[in-house]
């Protein structure tokens, strides 16, 4: 497991819209002497170059050009919104690996579970039990496994994920006709197992196994992808390129 602390930076970025200046362009390029404040409400240069490696490396690194372009189309065409984070939401657990394990061993329990709140210490005592297993987390004071573990829920928050300001609760999305076409289309492209049912990415559907299956089979959806589905198994073919997918169901 690669750990990094994005989840902190990330945690703290206070202007999202500084991610679709990263999509076109990188720090060096923007011009020092305009000042910051000309494309983010980030008011310092320094601060804007501070979240550059985060942003390039969780959330604007694309595992193929398939997710390149589904995200590049969406961003550019509505910046950032709920829909765009939610996205940018499954991109980044895919390139992060501390955050893909604290969704798949906190916040989706708890969201599948009905529970309603994630409490700060259960996310550290999540960490320390990581730490035992990964050399770099047992490195770490616990002044940065509390600090991570707060980001951690304030980045959830940022994403629309979780509400609140000290007892932050659980948010349930419910992806609309538009979001499933997009999280199936980014499932087919990340995925490298044939049969889907064994993903680890399925969770990230906000739904349970069955009413995904479900919904999978409306016939709605057939122009978009074709399905082989035998009760154990799942394959998914997706029948739009990638390049006007997003822009057909818009």
């Amino acid at each position: 497991m690669k750990i990094n602390t994005d989840l902190n930076i990330l945690g703290g970025l206070p202007d999202w819209n500084l991610i679709n200046v990263f999509l076109g362009d990188s720090i060096g390029s923007l011009s020092k002497e305009t000042g910051a404040h000309s494309y983010t409400a980030i008011k310092t240069f320094k601060s804007v170059k501070r979240f550059e490696k985060a942003i390039s490396d969780t959330v604007l690194k694309f595992h193929n050009s398939e997710v390149g372009t589904l995200i590049r189309n969406m961003l550019t065409s509505e910046n950032i919104t709920n829909d765009s984070l939610l996205m940018l939401f499954w991109n980044a657990s895919f390139n992060n690996d501390l955050f893909n394990y604290l969704n798949s061993n906190v916040y989706f329990p708890y969201f599948y579970s009905g529970r309603i709140s994630i409490r700060n210490d259960e996310v550290v005592a999540c960490l320390k039990d990581l730490s035992e297993r990964e050399l770099q987390l047992k490195e770490w004071a616990d002044y940065t496994l509390g600090k991570v573990a707060s980001k951690y829920l304030t980045l959830l928050k940022k994403l629309n994920l979780m509400e609140g300001v000290l007892h932050k609760t659980i948010l349930h999305p419910y992806l609309s006709a538009k979001m499933f076409i997009l999280y199936v289309y980014w499932l087919t492209a990340i995925e490298s197992k044939s049969n889907l049912l064994e993903s680890e990415w399925l969770k990230y559907s906000f739904s349970d196994k069955a009413v995904f299956i479900e919904r999978l089979m409306q016939k709605k959806f057939a122009k978009y992808f074709l399905l082989s589905y035998t009760g154990d198994k799942l394959k998914i073919e997706t029948t739009m390129p990638y390049e006007k997918i997003y822009h057909a169901i818009n």
